[in-house]
């Protein structure tokens, strides 16, 4: 894939984490405050403080989670991103963890 290519996919696999969690807000399934710099996104529960940042890493073409639970690297195969350790999925990884860490 080309950095273009990427960067495109980069930019909307964040957008969606974004409308994710704004919606989850407004539907009073979470309290969460969203801020978003460039290609950065920070995620953070307002009840306890913690935080989930995604960023996209454009040298390795990876998306970047990092969350209580530890941090995540994943590539897009073509459909979807997936974690370059275990194979898992990005978004259903994402809610697992926000589940978790919004809990707490």
């Amino acid at each position: 894939m080309t950095e273009t290519e990427f960067l495109k996919m980069a930019d909307e696999c964040l957008q969606q984490v974004e409308q994710i969690f704004e919606r989850a807000f407004d539907n009073d399934e979470l309290d969460v405050d969203c801020k978003r710099s460039g290609n950065v996104l920070e995620i953070e529960f307002v009840n306890n403080g913690s935080k989930i940042i995604v960023n996209s890493q454009a040298a390795m073409q990876e998306m970047w989670l990092a969350a209580r639970s530890g941090g995540f690297h994943y590539k897009h195969d073509g459909q979807v991103w997936r974690n370059t350790r275990d194979n898992s999925e990005f978004f259903s990884t994402l809610s697992s963890i926000a589940n978790e860490q919004g809990a707490a």
